[in-house]
């Protein structure tokens, strides 16, 4: 709990508004009695007043500073419809009725969110895949700099070296696919930033594969080693610091010995904190791995490439994962509006 303790005070002396569209789960019910308990800012629940105050109830959790907002008798509604029906993605979804899609709470906080009555995102708890993130993609801009939108997993390790001590960025495990070369180098260059603002240091990107600088020459390892070579241009383009190598085993990447025994050099061979996978079948299988066989904490999915900070969580995820991954977000709000603040402000 080390780093997320760190997140915690980071975020007590900006605290933020936390939008979550499942506002009468159980788990999130509690989640935001610990993320204001710990003053990290403001939970706001969406769905009826009355049902979430049954719930809290039952699990014995105050609403106290708590901000509870129906979508059906929210003063914003009228206001978000004319805003959706001006907008050219909202005509191109071929949807006739924007009342009637605001009023899904995913579509709703994802409107708090663009026009700025929330700070961050934070969702999925009892959704099923692709419902929080289309109505983020319909709604929410992206960052110039990113080709597409991805996802990153923040993992604790217990008493571990790896990492920054213990904690690495795992990229990307839930959103594209089967990412083509430059798609894989904007994930690297997303994640290393994401990085950036957590640590505060230079991220050292390893972009993986089942070779090591050329051991295996297959479409697959070219792929890899190809998005290394173009991530390094990326952020020499976008100003940003950061050590990027592949393609590189995981062994390679995170073991000093075998990096020597392999003969790769550099700062990131051994030593990554950030691990950008080939797919999404590695990272979601990494992860998984880690988390039940590794006894790891993991924090996520933190969403890339929106002007707007978010997270989408697993359907497993405990309440305490809740607010720790609520205070992640809000640590990103805060890192955004210093780093974009022509992005964030006129969104």
């Amino acid at each position: 709990m080390k780093f997320i303790e760190s997140v915690y005070e980071k975020l007590k002396r900006h605290p933020k508004r936390i939008v979550f569209p499942e506002g009468d789960d159980p788990r999130v019910v509690k989640a935001a009695q610990v993320f204001f308990e710990n003053d990290l800012g403001v939970p706001v629940l969406l769905g009826q007043r009355e049902v979430i105050e049954r719930v809290a109830e039952a699990e014995r959790v105050s609403l106290d500073h708590v901000a509870i907002v129906n979508p059906e008798t929210s003063s914003d509604l009228p206001n978000f419809c004319e805003r959706l029906e001006k907008l050219d993605r909202y005509k191109k979804m071929g949807v006739k009725d924007s009342r009637s899609l605001l009023l899904n709470r995913n579509y709703f906080a994802a409107m708090m969110l663009q026009n700025g009555l929330v700070d961050g995102l934070v969702g999925g708890v009892s959704s099923y895949g692709g419902s929080l993130l289309r109505p983020l993609l319909q709604l929410v801009k992206r960052f110039p700099h990113a080709s597409v939108v991805t996802s990153a997993m923040i993992v604790a390790l217990e008493k571990s070296t790896h990492g920054d001590e213990g904690v690495l960025f795992f990229s990307d495990c839930s959103v594209v696919p089967d990412p083509n070369m430059e798609q894989l180098a904007s994930i690297a260059l997303q994640t290393g930033m994401l990085a950036r603002q957590v640590f505060g240091s230079k991220p050292r990107v390893a972009l993986l594969s089942y070779s090591t600088k050329g051991s295996a020459l297959t479409p697959a390892t070219e792929k890899v080693a190809g998005a290394a070579k173009l991530v390094r241009d990326l952020a020499t383009k976008y100003g940003v610091e950061m050590e990027v190598d592949g393609e590189l085993q995981a062994d390679a990447a995170l073991v000093p010995e075998l990096a020597g025994v392999k003969q790769v050099g550099g700062l990131v061979a051994g030593n990554a904190n950030v691990l950008i996978f080939p797919d999404l079948n590695a990272g979601n299988i990494a992860v998984k791995l880690i988390q039940h066989l590794g006894g790891a904490r993991v924090y996520g999915q933190l969403l890339l490439g929106l002007t707007r900070p978010a997270a989408e969580l697993s359907r497993g995820t405990h309440p305490d994962e809740i607010a720790a991954v609520a205070a992640l977000v809000g640590l990103q709000a805060i890192e955004y509006r210093k780093l974009y603040p022509e992005e964030t402000v006129a969104a």
